[in-house]
């Protein structure tokens, strides 16, 4: 009897003394033209529901914008091999930081592609342990012998078609679960009205998101941005990566919330996420679009881009004046960020084709989503906006033209940001960003 006592508490002890599960690292990949900040909401609310900070990556793709022809060299484009490559190194970096064999990988629209094709033909399914693509444009946007020959978005293309061709458009040995919106992707019509082919049938369906093999979950409401970086469908993507539901939306507020980020800008017109050095950044404290005191950061961008960091509390509502070579002046006001973050990352806005001749101009900017009439409450300077849309949410910018010295607000749905308006004569521009 003693020595079945003593085996009892022996396995015991073993069990007890168990180590833990470790916690795989997550590198998110952002989608078509975008940035690794797009995924900063997403962070808060992973950290607030338990998931360690250290574990979290996002991926900044150096020009993230697709070739319009992936096997043509293009100024500013990346093609499918240029991106692949560059998660394959980030991966590599993440497991070595970490000591991780193997790692989740979360993608946004184009980043799926990016991801499958790394999971597919870039060594990576031997080191990932689950892909979640969200919003993926799995077959394509549409599927064509016509148009957007080469392009990676066809569904038709090599590309696709290779991605696309094994058991259950799958690869043996890592977890895929896809999410999408249940029909209001803008990318996932079956009438090519969004891509500027109104009553031609794209050959894709609301589900072209989906994957045959995959685990996939519709959401009913959700645009194309929100799938991934969106609060609804944040607990199916919490989920999909860690088992179990996440008990807070909201994230509480930090007491200090500590900031920095990288600004970037373009090539050829398209948006890339390489440092801008020599760049005047200053950032203000604002209340109703008035500047509230000194600055709190005034700094000319060295080569790693980096504008910050500033320390600030959780309720202080800022503008970030941006000087950079060959732009506009811009003026980005923000609502109050509750926690702290290393991708708050900024880009001038250049000037659009028609703002030359307005005496000043405001445009209110959703990142991580677009503008729903019906859905949502957008208002600029007090009124819905005309250039948005009825149906499924396609725009994710609009424009006011008013006058300069002006306060103007902008509204979606709870966010309220008060922002002033400049001269354009001045070359200047303001812009109010939505944080959700």
């Amino acid at each position: 009897m003693r020595r079945l006592i003593l085996a009892a508490i022996l396995l015991l002890t073993l069990v007890t003394r168990a180590p833990a599960q470790p916690v795989l690292p997550v590198i998110f990949v952002h989608g078509n033209g975008d940035t690794a900040g797009l995924w900063i909401t997403t962070f808060w609310r992973f950290e607030a529901n338990g998931y360690p900070k250290d574990r979290l990556f996002a991926l900044d793709l150096r020009n993230p914008t697709a070739r319009s022809v992936d096997a043509n060299p293009q100024a500013g484009r990346s093609s499918t091999t240029d991106v692949r490559d560059q998660l394959a190194a980030e991966v590599t970096r993440v497991r070595a930081l970490t000591g991780a064999d193997k790692v989740i990988l979360v993608a946004q629209s184009r980043g799926g592609n990016t991801v499958r094709n790394y999971i597919k033909n870039g060594g990576g399914a031997a080191v990932t342990s689950l892909a979640v693509l969200c919003g993926a444009v799995n077959h394509g946007v549409l599927v064509s012998d016509k148009v957007l020959l080469g392009s990676e978005f066809n569904g038709g293309s090599d590309f696709m078609r290779d991605l696309n061709s094994t058991p259950g458009e799958v690869v043996a040995g890592v977890r895929f679960i896809t999410i999408r919106s249940s029909q209001d992707d803008k990318f996932a019509q079956p009438d090519g009205a969004f891509l500027g082919m109104k009553g031609v049938p794209t050959g894709v369906g609301f589900d072209g998101p989906a994957l045959k093999g995959a685990e996939n979950i519709a959401i009913d409401g959700i645009d194309h941005r929100e799938t991934g970086y969106g609060i609804v469908a944040f607990p199916a993507l919490f989920k999909a990566v860690t088992g179990r539901a996440p008990t807070i939306l909201v994230p509480p507020a930090e007491p200090q919330v500590v900031l920095n980020g990288v600004l970037t800008g373009f090539e050829a017109d398209a948006p890339t996420n390489i440092a801008l050095p020599n760049a005047a950044v200053t950032v203000w404290k604002v209340a109703a679009g008035e500047r509230l005191g000194a600055p709190l950061r005034q700094i000319t961008t060295g080569a790693d881009g980096a504008w910050g960091p500033i320390t600030v509390g959780p309720t202080d509502a800022l503008e970030f004046e941006i000087a950079a070579p060959g732009f506009p002046v811009t003026h980005i006001f923000r609502a109050a960020l509750p926690r702290s973050s290393t991708i708050l990352h900024l880009r001038p806005q250049p000037f659009g084709k028609a703002d030359a001749t307005a005496e000043a101009v405001v445009y209110l900017s959703r990142p991580r989503g677009y503008f729903g009439i019906g859905r949502d409450t957008i208002q600029l300077d007090g009124v819905q906006p005309s250039d948005i849309a009825a149906g499924v949410p396609t725009n994710s910018t609009t424009r006011l033209a008013t006058q300069p010295g002006r306060v103007v607000i902008g509204q979606f749905n709870d966010e309220i940001i008060a922002a002033r308006s400049f001269k354009i004569t001045d070359k200047r521009v303001t812009v109010i960003e939505i944080t959700e």
